[in-house]
């Protein structure tokens, strides 16, 4: 028999069996957000977000669907003007028949998800959700966040250095105090000041998460609470590889085999400047401005 083709539709369906969309956050916006269901997928490329450079990584591999965690479209469109990213992105998307799907708070809530990837690279045992329902131990549950424990507690400056190093990070922003050793460990990747204060009722002795806002920093400050905010990008990208790998093990297991890579050049959006005697320094070098034709 011929190999059964591969749409929009049956991705879709395959990816609602890894994260099911109806685990979304209300206000989230998931799915296929760009192009025809009906449409045969030739390959599919995954990353963090939907940017015009991707769009233009995906054709050059010629790849016809895009797997971003972030969704292009989150708010309703009163215009759609070329001359703006957001324009641009959508004309080059619908112009090469390009399709654009998004697995956001569904990805980030399963239990091998965006916050369990984390944890995994910085070597998290016995792992639970810090919100989310009820975890058991025979049942691992969905939830926002990780918290759980290392191997053996390590001294403050070992714990940083191993953040750093995971994340290949140029730095890391810190509130509230820093414990001389550190065994359980709170985390939220993305942007989860919201729960910073559970992670401390839970039992943490520090949490990490990215963009922590102003006044959840003056919190950890007052309550002599640990909250490193190591990025949005760093704390989320380990997911990219992983969806990958569970995406061609259930497409195979389904009887397709479509190419699935994941992309090359999206990297972190936001650089470091440091100060050097007064000089502003960037941890890493500034690429000029590239265009696309």
């Amino acid at each position: 028999m011929p190999e059964e083709k591969f749409s929009t539709a049956a991705l879709l369906s395959i990816l609602d069996s890894i994260a099911p969309f109806a685990m979304a956050e209300p206000w989230d916006n998931v799915g296929l957000l760009v192009g025809d269901p009906g449409q045969q997928v030739n390959g599919v490329l995954i990353a963090l977000d939907p940017t015009e450079a991707l769009i233009h990584e995906a054709l050059s591999q010629n790849l016809n669907t895009i797997l971003t965690h972030h969704p292009l479209i989150f708010h309703p469109l009163k215009t759609i003007r070329s001359d703006t990213p957001m324009g641009r992105i959508l004309k080059t998307a619908l112009a090469h028949n390009i399709s654009l799907i998004a697995c956001h708070t569904n990805l980030d809530c399963i239990s091998a998800g965006v916050s369990n990837a984390l944890a995994e690279r910085l070597d998290l045992r016995d792992t639970r959700p810090l919100a989310g329902p009820e975890y058991t131990e025979h049942a691992p549950t969905s939830g926002f966040g990780k918290i759980g424990t290392l191997s053996a507690p390590l001294a403050s400056e070992q714990f940083l250095r191993r953040v750093l190093t995971v994340l290949d990070a140029q730095g890391l922003q810190l509130a509230g105090s820093l414990p001389e050793t550190i065994h359980t460990v709170a985390l939220c990747g993305g942007s989860g000041s919201e729960l910073a204060e559970t992670a401390r009722n839970m039992g943490a002795q520090a949490y990490i998460t990215g963009e922590v806002k102003h006044s959840v920093a003056r919190w950890a400050e007052e309550a002599g609470f640990c909250v490193i905010d190591a990025g949005h990008y760093p704390t989320e990208k380990f997911i990219v590889p992983i969806l990958a790998e569970t995406l061609k093990k259930t497409c195979a297991a389904k009887g397709f085999t479509p190419t699935i890579t994941t992309t090359a050049q999206q990297d972190n959006p936001m650089q470091w400047v440091v100060s050097d005697h007064n000089t502003p320094k960037f941890c890493q070098p500034i690429e000029p401005l590239r265009k696309h034709n």
